[in-house]
């Protein structure tokens, strides 16, 4: 997902070095009691004042002419607030007052694709990114999702590579568009770039890993198995592979082998708690509720918030004839629940 960080990044890089040294209160008071300035709200948005901030700035609006700067510190400050149209709007304005302001060009097409107009937000980030010899990292981000959303899924490996300084069209590449698409659930094209990836460079870490999910995802558990023992042959120490291949083992009845694989998952990562709750849930099967709540209070210990664990726990105290500490930890589950707290193991 496209996070915040964008137009904090944007403010900052709007303030001269000597804002971050904060003003007396008294000072601050006398400035907002005198007429409205750039300067005052760009002060108040670095303070996170953000309504005072617009204020100020609606306040300049209607100033003619309108001082440079306005509309690009009031579009960041609406797209903060989640208000996307009034951002826009605010973008254009600043566009049309200076055709070179890069910022507000990469944000208005930000703040398109925030509202899901995907085509109409990669004219304006195509063109932010044409207007400077590097571009921000974050519209290369924002664009190549942008490519993905109208299926221009050469161009959005393209743009992803950009990020990471990949050749486009390199087994790399491939790799991370694919990637990137299995996060936006694209699964048939997430398969295709890992797979030619791996027609590029047989031996690419990470390749055989993602078609391992890519196959679990889909339920096909023989074809991830296959993949994840691949991956293992040229990636032997990575945790979240043996995590992921103990997961369709133990989907597979295959008690030995998942056990096997979760034990290397825990001696490589042993701050991960899936391989705990996935370890629980192996010895739930075999009928040792004993060691089982081992394993889960362990993986309750370190993330209490996980209701999936709870859930394990009290299906194990029920196994053992523990119905006091049952009925405690269904409770748990239900007040999770309720609390929207996350449901699946961390991996």
């Amino acid at each position: 997902m496209l996070h915040r960080f964008i137009p904090a990044i944007l403010i900052a890089m709007l303030m001269p070095a000597s804002y971050g040294q904060m003003q007396p209160a008294s000072a601050q008071a006398s400035d907002a009691a005198t007429a409205p300035s750039l300067a005052t709200a760009r002060d108040f948005a670095a303070q996170g004042r953000l309504d005072q901030a617009l204020t100020e700035l609606n306040q300049l609006a209607t100033e003619s002419p309108e001082a440079a700067g306005v509309e690009r510190l009031r579009g960041i400050i609406f797209y903060e607030r989640d208000d996307f149209q009034d951002a826009i709007a605010a973008f254009a304005k600043a566009e049309a007052q200076d055709p070179n302001d890069r910022e507000s060009i990469e944000m208005r097409g930000v703040s398109l694709f925030r509202i899901g107009h995907a085509p109409e937000a990669i004219v304006y980030l195509e063109k932010a990114r044409a207007s400077v010899q590097e571009a921000n990292i974050d519209p290369d981000y924002v664009l190549a999702l942008c490519y993905a959303e109208v299926r221009r899924f050469d161009d959005s490996r393209h743009a992803f590579s950009a990020q990471y300084g990949f050749p486009p069209d390199s087994a790399e590449a491939y790799l991370l568009a694919g990637r990137m698409f299995f996060r936006r659930e694209l699964r048939d094209e997430a398969e295709a770039e890992a797979t030619k990836a791996l027609e590029l460079n047989p031996r690419l870490p990470l390749a055989h890993e993602l078609l391992g999910e890519i196959a679990l995802a889909k339920g096909d558990l023989p074809g991830a198995i296959r993949e994840l023992e691949a991956e293992r042959k040229v990636n032997p120490l990575d945790p979240g592979l043996y995590d992921r291949l103990g997961d369709a083992y133990l989907r597979t009845s295959q008690y030995t082998k998942a056990q096997q694989a979760l034990n290397r998952a825990v001696v490589l990562e042993p701050d991960s708690t899936g391989p705990y709750i996935l370890l629980g849930e192996l010895f739930l099967k075999l009928k040792d509720p004993i060691q089982s709540l081992q394993y889960l209070a362990h993986a309750a210990q370190m993330d209490p918030g996980n209701y999936m664990t709870h859930y394990l726990m009290a299906k194990a105290y029920t196994t053992a004839g523990e119905v006091t500490e049952a009925n405690r930890e269904y409770k748990m589950v239900v007040d999770l629940q309720k609390s929207g707290l996350r449901a699946a193991p961390e991996k």
